[in-house]
This record gives structure tokens, C-alpha cells and sequence, in this order.
């Protein structure tokens, strides 16, 4: 069983601050994802300069508990991979890193060999390893990343990937269809793709990255 006690803790965040499930940029399916990012978010108030992104697996790129790219994504992957090369592109995943389920570290390994892409080692899953995610891009400067405003993170969750870039200071892109057929998907899962146009409705805004929630 893959529990997640991160999110159990953090849906009080969520419930005193219910914008922090709400990403600044959307896209349909992954392979709509722009490139670079910092397309994604036009119109910002600032300048968004976007040196490195955090990718999520499952139901995102790639089915749940497959380590390959799903094929009709997996040109759009690779121009990811061009566009962020080396450990400017890293996975975080629920699954594979995630120490409490991913306890010998095997899933990531094979995840790593079927995408070419650092699989990151986490005690907290998502939403809050974001402590965890800043420390590996501290240990690697040649990513140049020196603030979490510099990191777009892209999933299919609202209430683990949006809530982790809400709650660290990154920027969030939702990929609302994931890879996994909405019919299938399970109950939870269909009522939060519903969440976000609903609070978006009752007046609702994304964060603003510069102002990280504590």
C-alpha cells in the first residue's frame, strides 16, 4: 500500500488556503506542455525565468508503475530534455524515489535507464518535499538555480505537484488529462480535475511563486 501521510498533513494547508491547489499555467496532455516553460506563463507580472523542472511520472509522462515514456509524449520528453539538459530536468515521484515505498531504490534505478532523467531519493512524498527538492539543486550549482521562482514543476495532481510548486515558491503547471483515460481514473482523482475551474469560479487565484506559503 503506497500511503501518502505528507498529504493527509498538508490538506489543513490546503483547507485554510484552498489557492494553493491552483497552478499559474495549464496545459491539456503533456505533449502540449511549451518549451521552454517560460512560455507557459505570458503575462506574469515579472519576468519568469524558468532554469529547471520537476517532473512527476505517474499518469503525467507515463502510465502508473510503467518507467517508459508514453509513446505519443515521448518527442515532446525528449525536447524537454534538450531544453533542460542534464540535472536542470528532474523526476519526483510518489512511486519511484519515494523512500517509503520505493525502500531499495529499484523503481527509480529502472525509471533513470528508460528516461535518461535523475529520479529523486525522498523520505516526504509530495506535496512536502520541497525542502528536499531545493537541497538537491543546491548540491548541484551548475543548474543555476538559486531560488524555488526559478523551478516549474509539471503533474497531473492538484493536491501533490500544484500544492508542492504552490507551497515551495516554484511555478505550477497542471497537465489536466493525464495518461490514464478520465473513465478509469478513480473517484478522487476525477472529482479533484474538477476542483481547480471550481474555485477559480468562486473568485480564487494562484500564488504568487515570490510569496512561498509557510
Amino acid at each position: 500500500m503506497n500511503l501518502n501521510l505528507s498529504a493527509s498533513l498538508n490538506i489543513f494547508k490546503l483547507l485554510a488556503k484552498p489557492s494553493l491547489c491552483l497552478p499559474q499555467a495549464t496545459v491539456a496532455t503533456f505533449a502540449d506542455l511549451p518549451i521552454p516553460l517560460d512560455k507557459a506563463f505570458a503575462g506574469q507580472r515579472e519576468k519568469v525565468d524558468i532554469k529547471a523542472v520537476v517532473l512527476d511520472k505517474d499518469d503525467c509522462f507515463a502510465y502508473p508503475e510503467h518507467n517508459e515514456v508514453y509513446d505519443q509524449y515521448k518527442q515532446r520528453f525528449e525536447a524537454l530534455r534538450a531544453a533542460y539538459p542534464g540535472r536542470r530536468l528532474l523526476i519526483v515521484s510518489n512511486t519511484s524515489g519515494a523512500q517509503s515505498y520505493d525502500r531499495d531504490g529499484k523503481l527509480a534505478a529502472a525509471v533513470e535507464k528508460a528516461t535518461g532523467v535523475v529520479v529523486l531519493p525522498h523520505q516526504t512524498k509530495k506535496p512536502g518535499c520541497g525542502d528536499e527538492i531545493m537541497s538537491y539543486f543546491r548540491k548541484h550549482p551548475e543548474t543555476g538555480v538559486t531560488s524555488p521562482s526559478q523551478i516549474a514543476v509539471v503533474g497531473d495532481r492538484l493536491s501533490t505537484d500544484i500544492m508542492l510548486a504552490n507551497m515551495m515558491g516554484s511555478w505550477g503547471v497542471w497537465v489536466e488529462d493525464g495518461v490514464v483515460p478520465l473513465s478509469e481514473k478513480s473517484v478522487f482523482s476525477r472529482m479533484e480535475r474538477r476542483l481547480a475551474p471550481w474555485l477559480i469560479a468562486r473568485g480564487y487565484t494562484a500564488p504568487d511563486p515570490s510569496s512561498p506559503f509557510e
